[in-house]
């Protein structure tokens, strides 16, 4: 495959199981088109990101010229429908919505910060010099505690959330390199990272799946004030 597209074609390739679960289950429509849009903001993040993690041949060269592309927002769009509605499905847990009542009680005064904790931590961690994917691991992590310290019913959900993410994604990267063989060594900046790898992937992108599953995971139904149906 020619590497200009690679990147495209793998980002689109996350569509496909997007689709298939939208098609599959109405009740999570409205859940997965919404958690979408709001995931797609974060690929205006890729300047961030190239070339200092990875450095992606994209549509037009975009993210070598400018370090934005299309493929990111895609990507991005992909993984959120499914991220945030993968325990449920598979558990085949209800949502419900959280009583005014239980709103009022003491430990959701915390929600909102609970929420942005990790867009307040990734700036305050990018003071350091080191590659803006650790921050990014960091901030998810540290987002996933907070919600669950705040809203505990969902600490459990959040855990194996990260664990059912962490295993999606493997999958694609490991079929990434079946589709294009040597195309991590060749994109990614390993020379800026830690040199582990776990069934040649780097271990960075294992972190970022299972603390982007661990946060992703509940943050839907911690905005939302939702709850799994008892």
């Amino acid at each position: 495959m020619n590497v200009q597209y690679v990147w495209l074609v793998w980002s689109l390739a996350f569509l496909i199981p997007w689709l298939i679960v939208y098609i599959a289950t109405p009740a999570y429509r409205s859940v997965m088109l919404k958690a979408s849009l709001i995931t797609m903001l974060f690929g205006f993040t890729e300047p961030l990101f190239v070339p200092e993690y990875w450095s992606p041949p994209s549509l037009f060269n975009l993210a070598l010229e400018t370090g934005f592309d299309v493929e990111s927002l895609i990507f991005c769009f992909g993984i959120g429908g499914i991220g945030a509605i993968a325990y449920n499905v598979v558990t085949r847990q209800k949502l419900q919505a959280i009583s005014f009542q239980v709103r009022l009680t003491k430990r959701h005064k915390h929600h909102t910060l609970a929420v942005i904790t990790p867009f307040l931590l990734f700036p305050i961690l990018m003071l350091w010099d080191w590659n803006p994917i650790y921050p990014a691991i960091m901030s998810m992590i540290a987002g996933g505690i907070a919600n669950s310290l705040c809203r505990p019913d969902l600490a459990i959900k959040s855990f194996w959330g990260s664990v059912l993410f962490l295993v999606y994604y493997s999958l694609y990267v490991l079929g990434l390199e079946s589709i294009a063989p040597g195309y991590i060594e060749r994109v990614w900046n390993l020379d800026a990272l830690s040199g582990l790898f776990i069934l040649r992937i780097p271990i960075e992108e294992l972190l970022f799946a299972a603390s982007f599953g661990y946060y992703w995971t509940g943050l839907y139904e911690h905005l939302t004030w939702k709850q799994t149906q008892r």
